[in-house]
């Protein structure tokens, strides 16, 4: 029997050190934690058709009401509402699918309880994050395809035709949607219940929507509300924007005279660590009330 019992122990504890070495991932796990996230977000249909429906549905109401007879012109160059008014809708959308979405997502989850039971399972921490990540990368991705082919499409907007206007695109838009998602989990734990959720998230988005040249050319914004605006993301991201779809002598209708790509990095990787740190101190996974 003691022969029996010396085996059996070390045997037990080598299986349980193979299962623990067959465990997935941190990456892995959050992987899958976002293909839970994208089909949860796709079952609640009316998120879905409200974040894919807001920037088309604003750009095609703007660009209908002004049209062709409000055309933007700088410096003799003139360029359509539609094709204007294009870059801060994809600003927006970024914010919206990045942000707003997961500030309210993960307070409405911490206050139905979903936060405190995932905590007490396995999976890390870090993957919960890489999952919200994900599903907003890849709705971000969907709504900016979608909003470009509708102003393409029903608006004859002119996309970039050289590369260079691509690459800023994409850094701009990988640093805006990286600031934003960041943000995003950061001021979750903000709102005080899921409740209340909405109103603290959007109402901030929006105000900002309204001072950082998203609705309106920045040459006609007070310099008092985009220097204000300017210490957030989304006036950055739209101004980058601009600098992608708008022909280059836009630039001198800045405020400053240029595009400021330089600035626009600075701003939104100093937002993207700002709130890596706050939020790292700062995320509950228990509701105000629960301890």
């Amino acid at each position: 029997m003691s022969t029996t019992a010396s085996t059996t122990g070390p045997d037990r504890l080598d299986q349980g050190q193979t299962t623990a070495r067959r465990l997935p991932g941190t990456l892995r796990q959050g992987l899958v934690r976002g293909g839970v996230e994208l089909l949860q977000f796709v079952r609640e249909r009316d998120s879905v058709i409200f974040s894919f429906a807001y920037p088309i549905l604003m750009l095609s109401i703007f660009s209908t009401v002004f049209g062709d007879d409000d055309p933007i012109v700088a410096n003799g160059v003139t360029v359509s509402f539609a094709q204007y008014f294009l870059p801060g809708m994809v600003a927006t959308g970024v914010m919206l699918s990045t942000y707003q979405t997961l500030a309210i997502s993960i307070a409405v989850e911490r206050d139905d309880g979903t936060l405190k039971r995932l905590r007490a399972t396995p999976l890390p921490a870090t993957s919960y994050f890489l999952g919200k990540v994900f599903l907003s990368l890849v709705t971000v991705l969907a709504q900016t395809a979608l909003l470009l082919a509708v102003a393409v499409l029903a608006f004859d907007v002119p996309l970039p035709d050289d590369a260079g206007h691509w690459v800023t695109f994409a850094w701009v838009f990988v640093l805006g949607t990286a600031a934003g998602a960041v943000c995003g989990v950061a001021y979750s734990s903000v709102p005080s219940s899921g409740r209340s959720a909405s109103a603290v998230v959007v109402t901030p988005v929006l105000v900002l929507q309204f001072t950082s040249g998203v609705f309106f050319p920045v040459s006609q914004l007070p310099g008092w509300m985009l220097d204000l605006s300017s210490l957030f993301p989304l006036k950055w991201i739209a101004q980058g924007m601009r600098s992608v779809f708008l022909p280059d002598v836009f630039a001198e209708a800045e405020p400053s005279g240029t595009w400021q790509h330089g600035a626009t990095a600075a701003v939104l990787a100093a937002w993207l660590v700002v709130a890596l740190v706050v939020g790292a101190r700062t995320f509950r996974w228990r509701r105000h009330d629960d301890g």
